[in-house]
């Protein structure tokens, strides 16, 4: 075992991590479903979500026989909805299967699941030998080896795999991959590291160099694009129409009110059923690639009208309901729609 890995379990020993909901022995179900929460998302923000999704999809079979109506509800607000997605058609492959993958290629194998997650089941779900590369991982590794170039870059991911290869070691190594994203979470943090606390820092040559906040680096990018749309409140008494949205794009299988990036077709719509609107809240809600304005259109109609105006934006194939605020809550919208319904 290298010295870095016997200082690192020195640590987490005494100040790691070892209380997670997920830590459980023999069962990669529930080590799977924290990872693709995790992916993407901070531990603060998946514990909100995590004993929630457990209760109601307790094994792998129970995931794997809910629709995926079922399931939106649960993933709700967590965003990257495709992680979802993916995760609910694997279980079912999984549940097919009779058990879960027992080498790094047959998880791969799964939907949604990468070399990095991969390596966390075989780790911490499965308990045997596995090597992680999450974000947390990556930080720690580029400060330690100051390691310079783009982190996203093909030349340095296979660095960085190699030296992580190196150093983990296969005795603990479900304790060392809890370890060292714990170093990641806690004191090697992007911003305001715990340089003082960390338990290597004599060794660490961005500390040595005061360089810790270059560590990883990244190629400057442009600036995301904002796309412009607005969002259909078509009202009956207390209730809109929402569409499910297609199972492929943004917000993938999610029900969602009316969204038109079309203004010309918009106002043409208008125009042909004499639509009297008014104009309510924007907001702006934010991808990976772009940025989101969303502004508020609500109309009165009858539920005839409403359906014809549906028809002419090109939305008559959707699958449709009619829900009002509470209810719409309880099928599994995403977080924007939920600001615009608050106002």
């Amino acid at each position: 075992m290298t010295d870095f890995a016997v200082r690192l379990l020195d640590w987490f020993d005494q100040h790691g991590r070892h209380d997670l909901p997920w830590q459980v022995d023999n069962d990669p179900y529930w080590v799977w479903v924290s990872e693709v929460m995790l992916q993407q998302t901070q531990v603060k923000t998946v514990l909100q979500y995590y004993d929630r999704f457990i209760r109601r999809f307790p094994t792998v079979q129970a995931l794997a026989a809910a629709t995926w109506d079922e399931v939106a509800p649960y993933w709700a607000g967590l965003g990257y909805y495709a992680r979802a997605r993916n995760l609910h058609k694997a279980a079912q492959v999984v549940a097919e299967a009779g058990q879960f993958p027992q080498d790094l290629d047959g998880w791969m194998a799964l939907s949604g699941i990468g070399r990095s997650t991969a390596g966390a089941l075989m780790s911490l779900g499965l308990r045997q030998y596995g090597v992680i590369m999450d974000g947390n991982v990556k930080r720690v590794l580029t400060r330690y080896f100051a390691i310079e170039g783009d982190s996203a870059k093909p030349h340095v991911i296979n660095q960085l795999w190699q030296l992580a290869t190196d150093l983990t070691p296969v005795q603990r190594n479900s304790d060392y991959t809890q370890a060292i994203m714990d170093l990641g979470a806690t004191l090697c943090t992007p911003k305001k590291p715990l340089c003082l606390y960390c338990p290597m820092q004599a060794d660490c040559q961005a500390y040595a160099q005061n360089r810790v906040l270059e560590f990883p680096q990244k190629t400057a990018k442009t600036p995301n694009p904002t796309r412009q749309a607005q969002v259909l409140f078509l009202q009956v008494g207390t209730q809109y129409l929402w569409v499910q949205r297609p199972d492929q794009g943004l917000w993938g299988g999610l029900w969602c009110l009316p969204i038109v990036e079309n203004p010309e077709l918009l106002q043409k719509v208008k125009q042909q059923f004499g639509l009297d609107w008014r104009l309510g809240m924007q907001i702006k809600h934010s991808f990976t690639h772009f940025h989101w304005m969303l502004e508020a259109v609500h109309v009165e109609v009858d539920q005839v009208t409403a359906l014809q105006v549906l028809a002419a934006l090109g939305m008559q194939d959707l699958p449709q309901q009619w829900l009002d605020a509470d209810q719409a809550k309880q099928v599994g919208i995403p977080q924007a729609m939920v600001k615009l319904l608050e106002e």
